[in-house]
């Protein structure tokens, strides 16, 4: 037996229990977001949960995998692929609405995404895949459609990857008060980094890059909590304890998102 895949199974479970903590902590403070930022946040709540169940079942392909039991190995992969193939639906739904302050456009590309993330499962499921090839490390398997991979590669990473720069470098070109700019940013960074980890970890051939993929995974899951919720020291060092502490708790959840929204009439 390969302790190797203990390790990786494990890894995989932290960022479920991570990520779905995430979620509900974003779940209980709804309550305190103003109305026209409710649906940026609840994306990412589906986003974090959607993180959570990617990884639940693949925790426990990695045990099984590690118990030998190589029929449901492959099965939890295919249950796997169910949450990762419309990952990126909300985190696109979230971007166009942060953009636009569009419910409505923010619903059409969703579903654009969930289309194609519909014909990535259909295109999985109807060639099947090759594995496991089980190591000491993890339990790999390929994907044996050329169709499915394209579809992964430009529908679910190229296009969301470069829609999460372009709202980075509008962030970057936006003025705006440092402490406003740190609640935008980083959590931004914080997701293209879990998310580009995601994708990297479905397509690894090698099991040392999946383990690495999954730990970049957790380590993301991490900062992305931290962004939302920095500790007082980090606040110290970035400079912006002052203004954090200076504005009402309210009022400081809401503004990584509320900068960008405007309502119906185009005020600010």
């Amino acid at each position: 037996m390969n302790s190797g895949l203990l390790l990786n199974g494990t890894i995989c479970f932290a960022i479920t229990l991570s990520s779905l903590a995430f979620a509900w902590v974003l779940s209980r403070n709804k309550e305190s977001y103003k109305e026209n930022s409710k649906p940026a946040l609840f994306s990412l709540i589906v986003f974090w949960t959607i993180v959570g169940l990617t990884y639940l079942p693949t925790s426990l392909r990695m045990f099984m995998a590690y118990a030998g039991s190589q029929e449901m190995d492959a099965i939890l992969y295919f249950i796997t692929a169910i949450p990762f193939a419309f990952i990126s639906v909300p985190l696109v739904f979230f971007i166009i609405y942060v953009i636009t302050g569009s419910t409505k456009v923010g619903e059409y590309i969703a579903l654009i995404f969930t289309l194609t993330g519909a014909a990535y499962l259909a295109f999985l499921y109807n060639n099947g895949i090759i594995g496991p090839t089980v190591t000491e490390w993890g339990s790999l398997f390929i994907v044996n459609s050329d169709v499915a991979i394209s579809l992964y590669l430009m529908g679910l990473f190229v296009i969301p990857t470069s829609m999460i720069l372009g709202l980075l470098l509008l962030i970057l070109l936006q003025r705006m008060p440092k402490r406003i700019r740190y609640r935008t940013a980083l959590p931004l960074v914080a997701i293209s980094f879990v998310f580009d980890f995601i994708l990297t970890d479905m397509i690894a051939i090698v099991d040392v890059m999946q383990m690495f993929a999954r730990l970049f995974v957790l380590i993301g899951t991490v900062l992305a909590y931290l962004a939302y919720f920095p500790p007082i020291t980090v606040q110290e060092k970035l400079g912006i304890q002052e203004q954090i502490n200076s504005t009402q708790h309210l009022e400081h959840i809401d503004s990584n998102i509320e900068f960008f929204l405007r309502d119906k009439s185009g005020n600010p």
